[in-house]
């Protein structure tokens, strides 16, 4: 039997190790491998400091199987053909009989395991990245929910009445014998340092959420220069963490969180559920892996896709102080803040008339946290080509988002310092003040906002 890490950088609550763990002898060493693709992760468009993530995380993986009597071999192959072609030369060399691996949601990770058992593998498969298995939460027509809403309540409904599996961390065996000479760890960038390993997470980062911050994070959460959120997304995004871990975790320290939907913890379990959400979506919607709308009436939208506005949006030079900060987090930090996300989604999408999908490719080849079902949500969410998303006469006022979550401008003042020492009130859009004053510490806004908003709402009637 051979193990195959995948989405699934973990051994917490990890069902294919979990299968692998009952079947395999514990006194023979382990098989399991894991694949370093890095021309297969730059077609997905996967950022450097997501891959240096994975690599880190793959290293502690290693270490921590051999506690488990599983060598870990890490094999560099281009992309999925290359694995599918070492996986059966691999089984037929060792005369292995069965591959356990847990499912990949995207469609050419499916194909890729469509062509595994077309090359006579056999490939048992296993969910572990949601909390309720996809296919489970329909509507009373047996279709998937095009609301969250309605979603979220009949989601809550099926883990009340049906649970939810949790299978915690393996036994470690104390008869492990296997030594660390047989690992080559793989070489890091070190772009992902700032972010601490899964290890340091569960035992300081995750208990500090939940005693200090869950109770207030429906309050502070939109506020960036807060630290109020988890920042647990990169690891949910790479598999180091389970979401059903983490429904346990709340459980346990808020044993009516299911019940308790106005509570303020349950604000924070509301973003696990529209995790859920897009994953169950992407599931029954094959397209959204494919950069097609989920709305059909926006799939011959002709968007205007002016490359100049789109290279000041990416390098943060747009004239609106909060979407400019933004993408200076985003360029400098790998990571943006989920109130912003939506900000400069909406900038891009309705002030520009950029297509969303140029900022859905831009956004992952920078984010630590990229991840195709919740990137892509976020997106359409935002350019109202989504489903439940926003209406196409909604767009966001980047002053009024700046004046409201970040009154007195202490994240601007962080990722713009040239306008650091501009008044509270002048600094959410300081051009006239900066003309007044005859500074010259800011760039011109590209376009003004009343005439984009009414722009952008002729263009999507």
């Amino acid at each position: 039997m051979l193990l195959w890490f995948r989405n699934d950088i973990r051994i917490n609550d990890n069902p294919a190790l979990h299968y692998f763990l009952e079947r395999h002898h514990g006194s023979e060493v382990g098989k399991a491998v894991f694949f370093v693709s890095e021309k297969q992760w730059q077609k997905h468009d996967w950022s450097p400091i997501k891959i240096d993530f994975i690599k880190r995380h793959v290293n502690a993986l290693a270490q921590q199987l051999l506690s488990l009597n599983i060598v870990l071999q890490v094999e560099y192959c281009d992309d999925f053909t290359d694995q599918v072609a070492f996986l059966k030369h691999y089984c037929r060399q060792h005369n292995i009989d069965e591959v356990v691996a847990n499912k990949e949601l995207e469609v050419n990770e499916n194909l890729r395991d469509k062509a595994c058992l077309e090359q006579g593998l056999k490939l048992r498969l296993f969910e572990s990245d949601v909390i309720v298995e996809k296919g489970k939460v329909l509507n009373k027509t047996g279709d998937m929910y095009k609301v969250f809403t309605p979603f979220k309540r009949a989601w809550l409904t099926y883990v009340k009445q049906q649970g939810f599996s949790y299978l915690g961390k393996p036994v470690i065996s104390k008869s492990s014998q296997v030594s660390s000479e047989l690992l080559t760890p793989i070489i890091c960038s070190g772009e992902s340092n700032a972010w601490p390993l899964v290890s340091q997470v569960e035992q300081q980062v995750i208990p500090t959420f939940f005693q200090d911050k869950v109770q207030c994070y429906g309050q502070e959460r939109d506020f960036p220069a807060i630290k109020a959120t988890s920042g647990l997304s990169p690891y949910l995004a790479i598999g180091a963490i389970s979401p059903r871990y983490l429904l346990t975790l709340m459980i346990q320290r808020f044993p009516d969180i299911l019940l308790a939907a106005d509570s303020d913890e349950f604000v924070w379990l509301n973003e696990i559920i529209w995790r859920e959400f897009y994953r169950h979506l992407m599931f029954h919607q094959e397209k959204l892996s494919k950069h097609q709308s989920f709305n059909d009436k926006y799939s011959a939208t002709v968007w205007p896709n002016n490359p100049q506005y789109f290279r000041a949006w990416c390098e943060g030079r747009t004239g609106y102080p909060l979407v400019d900060a933004a993408m200076a987090q985003l360029n400098q930090t790998g990571w943006m803040h989920n109130r912003l996300r939506m900000v400069v989604a909406s900038f891009l999408t309705k002030h520009l008339l950029i297509d969303w999908r140029w900022g859905e490719k831009y956004f992952m080849e920078k984010l630590i946290d990229g991840d195709l079902a919740a990137n892509n949500g976020g997106w359409q969410w935002a350019a109202s080509t989504g489903c439940d998303a926003q209406p196409y006469f909604r767009v966001f006022n980047p002053i009024r988002q700046s004046e409201r979550f970040d009154p007195d401008g202490e994240f601007i003042r962080k990722y713009l310092p040239e306008l650091a020492d501009l008044p509270s009130k002048q600094i959410h859009f300081p051009h006239a003040y900066i003309a007044k004053e005859n500074l010259d510490v800011y760039w011109p806004a590209i376009v003004e906002h009343k005439a984009a908003r009414l722009a952008a709402i002729e263009f999507y009637r």
